[in-house]
Formats: structure tokens, C-alpha cells, sequence
């Protein structure tokens, strides 16, 4: 019988130090919860600075700065993410789309890894 090796399950610190090392490099894959990871720390990030912002102006400028900033590593982590699922990057462009694209776009990410090697890569190590 083959044995089964599982690494440990990848940590939001270590999600977001892959995304930022990573932040314009659009080839290879992503894992899911290096992807999902990210998502979460900018929604949490956006989501405090907007709270903050409601109440403060100057924060505002700080949270519009915040997106900018963290728009290219997002679209590439996006991309590697549809890589993993055995899909071209430029699926992403589905967004565009409104909500109805958006929501193609989230089932597609939330989909099953491909177990090997495909086209783009090598599986991701979590």
C-alpha cells in the first residue's frame, strides 16, 4: 500500500509571506489556502481600515493607498490559484463580468487542486 504524506497545513503568516514574495509572479500555481489565506487578510485589513476610515479621513487615504498596493499580488496569487486548478490565468477576466462573473470566479478557486504536476507547475507545498 503507498503511504500517504500530508504536510502541515499552511498558516495565514506563512499565506501572506508567499503572496508577498511572490507579489508579481504570475506563473506557476497557488494552493487553495494560500489563496484563501490572502483573501481573508485583505478582506479583514479593508474592512478595518474602511470601519476606521468612517470615522477618521485620513485613514481613508491610508485604506485606498492599502488596495493599490495590494492589487498585483492579489491578481497574481488569483491567477497561480486558477493554474492550480488546471485553468489559464486569463480566466480571471471572467470578473469582469458583473456578479454573475464574480461568482463563476469564486467556484473556480474554491475547486480541487490538481493532485500532480500539470502544464503550470509543480503541485504547491503547503
Amino acid at each position: 500500500m503507498a503511504e500517504f504524506h500530508q504536510s502541515a497545513p499552511l498558516s495565514l503568516e506563512d499565506a501572506v509571506k508567499r503572496v508577498l514574495n511572490k507579489y508579481s509572479d504570475f506563473s506557476g500555481r497557488a494552493s487553495r489556502a494560500e489563496f484563501w489565506w490572502w483573501m481573508l487578510a485583505v478582506w479583514v485589513v479593508n474592512i478595518v481600515l474602511g470601519t476606521l476610515g468612517y470615522y477618521v479621513n485620513f485613514i481613508e487615504w491610508i485604506s485606498w493607498n492599502f488596495s493599490i498596493a495590494v492589487l498585483v499580488p492579489t491578481l497574481a496569487v488569483s491567477w497561480r490559484r486558477l493554474h492550480d486548478t488546471g485553468r489559464a490565468g486569463g480566466w480571471w477576466f471572467i470578473n469582469l463580468i458583473p456578479v454573475v462573473g464574480t461568482i463563476i470566479f469564486i467556484i473556480l478557486c474554491i475547486g480541487q487542486s490538481q493532485p500532480q504536476p500539470n502544464r503550470f507547475g509543480d503541485v504547491p507545498v503547503n
